[in-house]
């Protein structure tokens, strides 16, 4: 079984149990309204005036003007994230972060040391509600896209146990919505094909939905049975180390697309240090509104796991690939492969100067944003892409 493990309105929820004096106030996590920065998060007070994740600060400043807007502390954030790990690491190796508030953990081989799947996710949300007060929701299910539904029907403190033998019960009286890749471009196609719920869509034939969504459409016809083959995959085991996000709504905004694709390189960088490691390709992953989903690659002359590196051939690839009259963007992702974990550097194409400064700008960047906050200190050049 499969445990997806999603922390309730992270950001806001750290900010909150930091500083008790903005608990039932709504807390907006996010870059600044002035320099076009977009929501990271936002608490549950704050998701009742329609703000949400992904959208602009501007926006979430005219739906919630008495809001408490906090321009957020992502190395904070990332060392209570390893904080959550470390409970997670008591039960299974088998842990795949998504981001710094999600993982799904294969706990198939821990059951006779620790119980049911059940059991153990309930023994993760109390440890981490008692040592960290935080609250965290869980979906158990057979695969992992059963189990990151099933973590999300009942937030905030959800948890949803799906049983193998009751996949099409669970899944049939769903909006088709909740399928992963079901914007609303695609919303819209289901509705003219009399689709509401994914019992409607699993009625369907493969071909209709092959001639209607092209390739997405056996995707669909595979998730409204339930069926994902996906392996849990540790970050120690991946080929590759990337974060995605899918937005609440689609976002055509190029300067907040790229904003978004900051914070992603940022935090595929962060990882690659924690674990010393380094990557020589990196992608940028785009799914567009009309389900159309296209990935660009550059190769760098070597490995690396410096973020101005990362994010000069990041930056390259949206500016120069992805064409200025772009369609409405559903999700949005970085990552990098051909992982190097020797810690090795060849240091013959790029400048070693450069790339030392760059790495003691990480080091020292990382140490003064935990302290005063990620605002706190930007190279110049990221101040114009916010």
């Amino acid at each position: 079984m499969i445990i997806h493990v999603d922390m309730d309105a992270y950001y806001a929820s750290v900010e909150e149990r930091d500083n008790p004096s903005l608990v039932g106030k709504p807390v907006i996590v996010g870059g600044s309204a002035e320099q076009r920065g977009v929501v990271s998060a936002a608490n549950y007070a704050a998701r009742k005036f329609g703000v949400h994740s992904a959208m602009p600060t501007a926006t979430a400043r005219r739906l919630c003007p008495h809001g408490v807007f906090l321009s957020g502390r992502m190395d904070h954030y990332a060392d209570v994230s390893r904080q959550i790990h470390e409970i997670f690491g008591r039960y299974t190796p088998l842990i795949e972060p998504l981001s710094l508030d999600e993982a799904f953990l294969d706990v198939e081989g821990s059951r006779r040391l620790f119980g049911t799947a059940e059991e153990i996710a309930g023994r993760i949300r109390r440890e981490i509600r008692e040592e960290l007060q935080l609250v965290a929701s869980a979906g158990i299910a057979p695969n992992k896209f059963l189990a990151k539904i099933a973590s999300d029907l009942d937030k905030p403190d959800g948890f949803v146990v799906v049983d193998p033998g009751q996949v099409q019960e669970f899944l049939d009286p769903l909006p088709v919505g909740r399928l992963w890749g079901v914007g609303r471009e695609g919303g819209k196609k289901m509705r003219q094909l009399g689709v509401r719920t994914i019992a409607d869509l699993r009625r369907l034939p493969l071909e209709l939905l092959q001639d209607h969504f092209g390739s997405g459409g056996e995707h669909f016809w595979q998730l409204a049975r339930g069926i994902d083959d996906r392996p849990v995959v540790p970050d120690r085991e991946a080929k590759s180390i990337s974060h995605e996000t899918t937005f609440a709504e689609d976002i055509q905004d190029r300067q907040v697309l790229r904003a978004w694709l900051l914070q992603l390189t940022d935090q595929v960088g962060r990882r690659l240090r924690r674990h010393g490691y380094s990557g020589q390709v990196v992608h940028v992953k785009v799914r567009f509104d009309d389900f159309r989903t296209i990935t660009r690659s550059r190769k760098l002359a070597e490995p690396t796991n410096v973020t101005d590196e990362l994010w000069q051939a990041v930056r390259d690839i949206f500016d120069s690939r992805l064409t200025s009259n772009i369609r409405p963007v559903r999700l949005l992702g970085m990552g990098v492969s051909r992982i190097d974990e020797s810690g090795a550097r060849q240091g013959l194409l790029f400048d070693k100067d450069q790339r030392a400064k760059q790495s003691r700008l990480d080091e020292v960047s990382d140490k003064v944003k935990d302290r005063f906050g990620s605002s706190s200190l930007r190279r110049g050049s990221s101040i114009r892409r916010d």
